[in-house]
């Protein structure tokens, strides 16, 4: 008999608490065992409520994407262009800090994606068109969107990966490091367009 409060949706909370508590790695050494410590219940009970833990880490990867993609949008609300992705990069960075292990989790999941996990893709497109979005608003020529987009994404991931692993080393400030970084990527964005249209 399932424990008492134990579902489908109790399962999933319960294994982003483990994934809270492992930091970094939080989301890579999720294991149906932790989960079930953590519910206090032996492994083969977890099978009642989930079919295994592949469909599980989906779960888990997209409420942290929709979470992740939550925090976008409310970002880019009443904002445009330049100031909208120099706004989403800091979220983005905040949301990896405040969160490590769920940023994992909406990094790696989305690598061996099956086909039928649809709910999992269409949240994963959710953060892709704020960006997507907001660089269209700065003229960026059509045939350059997906590159400017993926230009994004991966210089604030870059950044905190890095970050992450203690891979900056040196004494100086980050935020103004990280700062210059997007900064100076949103100014060549801009810059870019300005010269397709001279």
């Amino acid at each position: 008999m399932p424990r008492a409060g134990l579902d489908p949706e109790a399962v999933v909370r319960l294994a982003l608490a483990v994934v809270d508590d492992g930091g970094p790695t939080g989301y890579a050494d999720l294991t149906l065992a932790a989960i079930a410590a953590r519910a206090g219940v032996a492994v083969p009970s977890l099978y009642k409520h989930v079919a295994g833990l592949p469909a599980l880490r989906r779960a888990v990867a997209q409420r942290c994407i929709e979470q992740l993609a939550d925090a976008l949008e409310e970002t880019a609300e009443g904002r445009q262009g330049a100031d909208a992705l120099v706004a989403l990069a800091w979220t983005m960075r905040r949301f990896a800090h405040d969160h490590p292990g769920r940023y994992a989790a909406t990094q790696t999941e989305l690598l061996g994606v099956p086909e039928e996990a649809t709910e999992l893709q269409t949240a994963a497109t959710r953060s892709v068109v704020v960006v997507a979005r907001a660089v269209g608003e700065l003229d960026v020529p059509a045939d350059r969107h997906v590159d400017a987009v993926r230009a994004v994404r991966s210089a604030v991931h870059g950044f905190v990966v890095l970050e992450a692993a203690g891979g900056f080393g040196m004494p100086d400030d980050l935020e103004v490091s990280f700062d210059y970084l997007v900064r100076g990527l949103v100014g060549a964005l801009a810059s870019t367009s300005a010269s397709q249209r001279s």
